[in-house]
């Protein structure tokens, strides 16, 4: 297992991690399995979703803004009661399977954390594992 550090740069943002899930892939030498990246976090997440359309993103920030806007009466004392459950909508981690040393993410597709108690410094782990040894 490997751990990426994310600096995010403000309080509500998606992250694109996907080049290094790439880069651990390559580093890992497998071939064929599944890379599983899961963030520690009770107030970030990650998610697979569109990266060609930077839209997308702000799309899914308001979407979720709207959802759990921050001003709802929380009983959480700390302020961010909102980020806790952003980040449990979108998960912890993703599972995404490899083969011929590639992410078989589709074409449009991308990694992201999402940020929902920014900013801050998070950490990325990442785990390759090989089908059959490989």
């Amino acid at each position: 297992m490997r751990t990426v550090t994310v600096e995010t740069r403000v309080r509500v943002e998606l992250v694109d991690v996907t080049r290094h899930l790439q880069e651990e892939l390559a580093a890992s030498g497998v071939r064929s399995g599944v890379l599983v990246a899961y963030v520690p976090h009770t107030t970030a997440g990650v998610t697979i979703n569109e990266n060609a359309d930077p839209s997308v993103r702000r799309d899914l920030i308001t979407a979720l803004g709207r959802l759990v806007p921050e001003d709802l009466p929380f009983t959480h004392a700390e302020g961010n009661a909102d980020a806790h459950v952003k980040a449990s909508l979108l998960g912890s981690g993703v599972t995404v399977p490899v083969e011929h040393g590639r992410l078989l993410l589709g074409t449009w597709q991308g990694v992201y954390l999402g940020e929902f108690d920014g900013p801050r410094r998070r950490q990325l782990l990442i785990s390759v594992l090989a089908d059959g040894g490989r």
